[in-house]
């Protein structure tokens, strides 16, 4: 039972998992947005959310804990200097996951782990009014105003009705 016990393995050792969600956080603060299965964007989820609000504080001490999870210098500073300023008034929720469908190969669930940029506020869901108080709707007359037609269209027109009446000539005689 795995009562008490925190985080998912993902099928690798201890060290193997650490470097590949160090090289993970850096791709997803260098682009801003990576594409990655379910269990790993929620694994990557926590590292980069607790990173942003580290690197909100701006000093040299956060920098250095940065880099001991991210290893570059680019990346970190872009962390910083850029992303955290973002998300100075927010108290948290940097990061949004959105399910993809499954993986061609394996079938496995993919995600989409982005930076929050907006909020994203769900349309509200329209009403359906009773069937019993449909009110009818009432439509005033359409005036036709007359189209010009290009003689080019007119002149298949006119001869597509005159092949078809020999024919119909013929059946008639029958």
């Amino acid at each position: 039972m795995r009562h008490r016990k925190t985080g998912r393995k993902l099928g690798r050792n201890t060290s193997h998992r650490k470097a590949m969600m160090r090289n993970m956080v850096t791709s997803f603060f260098d682009c801003e947005k990576i594409t990655t299965t379910d269990a790993r964007a929620k694994e990557l989820r926590k590292m980069a959310e607790k990173l942003i609000t580290m690197a909100r504080r701006g000093d040299l001490h956060s920098r250095r804990l940065i880099m001991q999870v991210v290893r570059d210098n680019k990346t970190t500073a872009k962390l910083v200097d850029t992303i955290a300023p973002r998300y100075a008034d927010r108290p948290g929720g940097y990061t949004r996951i959105i399910k993809l469908g499954h993986r061609a190969g394996d079938n496995a669930a993919l995600s989409m782990i982005e930076l929050v940029e907006e909020e994203v506020v769900a349309k509200p869901k329209k009403k359906k009014a009773p069937a019993k108080k449909v009110a009818k709707k009432v439509e005033a007359p359409v005036e036709e105003t007359p189209v010009e037609e290009a003689p080019a269209e007119e002149a298949p027109a006119e001869e597509a009705p005159a092949e078809e009446a020999p024919a119909e000539e013929e059946k008639a005689e029958k």
